[in-house]
């Protein structure tokens, strides 16, 4: 495993425009023979840094992220934060789902980095690298901390999760919405018991997580839901976007936002070796579809948007709109990255 690039000579990665993460002696590997964590490893590290902006090019409607993790144990196949644990020389495969990085030291850094004078007061989103409440939480418990944090700074905040975990942290939660913007979105692409099992293996079902935007709401706490990813000749029928989106509706989301499958690097060559063991008879069509590169192409993209917002209307919800973050009483606009920020390829599932 090389953690150079990210640890040991800060001159060095300054030069290729990344940021030293990791003390070069932070790195504590351990393995844990408990039922959920059989096959798991885990790499503790203590993070340089926590708070992150969002590279200029990326698509995300937001600028700043926090990820306590690295690699999921969701094992989805088709997530496109795989990628990543390439820059670690981690596998981008299974050792993505199984090589799990935890800042331990998270809940701090959050802490004294909106402290800094030069923190003022933007959104930040969690969840959009991979999961903040995936299994690892459990053990780890490091979002507590987090909340507590962004709540003590009343620092707006987003999150988005396959996760059920974050019922755990219902209370902080609550809290924080008395004194910032809160936003909580769950993953829900489909309710297909089948499709679930091959292609998020690692998650909570699709009807646990509807529980949680059920939960949610039944305390407050408006919850939307990312409808994605919306898969391509597998879940795209209108019988199964109808059924999704009724359930969804059923759950009480405040919104639901359709989002087709993308195939980045790292995730496509995953993605597509599953589909040839899975279903052969599709590749050739996938490998049209996506032949342009990375996302479906434009025509089939609004007609799954045009059908779920269709559904989204009869059913009485609606499409997300974006919030605009709430400044902190006294402060100006965002500043550049503090002091050894990371730009942060980042992701929604």
């Amino acid at each position: 495993m090389r953690w150079d690039n990210l640890a040991d000579n800060p001159a060095k990665t300054a030069t290729r425009g990344e940021a030293a993460l990791f003390a070069a002696d932070a790195v504590t590997t351990r393995t844990f023979d408990t039922p959920e964590f059989r096959g798991i490893t885990f790499h503790e590290v203590r993070a340089r840094s926590i708070v992150n902006r969002v590279p200029g090019a990326s698509r995300m409607p937001f600028e700043w992220t926090v990820n306590p993790y690295r690699g999921c144990s969701h094992a989805c196949v088709y997530c496109f934060a795989r990628k990543t644990h390439s820059y670690l020389d981690l596998d981008t495969g299974l050792g993505f789902d199984s090589q799990i990085v935890v800042k331990i030291n998270a809940p701090e850094l959050v802490r004294r980095e909106l402290a800094a004078g030069r923190w003022h007061g933007a959104h930040i989103a969690m969840g959009t690298n991979v999961d903040c409440y995936q299994r690892a939480e459990g053990r780890y418990r490091l979002m507590p901390g987090i909340l507590a944090a962004l709540r003590d700074h009343a620092n707006p905040f987003s999150i988005l999760t396959k996760g059920t975990l974050i019922l755990r942290d219902l209370e902080v939660l609550r809290q924080a919405a008395e004194v910032t913007e809160v936003g909580v979105s769950v993953s829900v692409g489909f309710v297909d018991p089948e499709l679930w099992r091959t292609v998020e293996p690692g998650t909570p079902s699709p009807e646990r997580r509807l529980d949680v935007v059920r939960t949610l709401s039944e305390h407050g706490i408006g919850c939307g839901v990312l409808m994605a990813p919306v898969i391509p000749f597998l879940g795209d029928r209108p019988d199964q976007l109808r059924a999704t989106v009724r359930a969804i509706a059923a759950a009480g989301a405040t919104s639901v936002t359709p989002l087709v499958l993308h195939l980045r690097p790292g995730a496509r060559e995953w993605f597509m070796e599953w589909l040839g063991r899975h279903h052969p008879e599709l590749v050739g069509r996938y490998e049209r579809l996506y032949a342009d590169g990375a996302y479906a192409p434009t025509w089939y993209q609004r007609r799954i948007t045009r059908q779920v917002h269709e559904l989204a209307a009869e059913y009485g919800i609606g499409p997300a709109h974006r919030g605009t973050p709430r400044a902190l009483p006294g402060r100006d606009e965002p500043q550049p990255p503090l002091d050894g920020a990371e730009p942060t390829q980042l992701t929604l599932l």
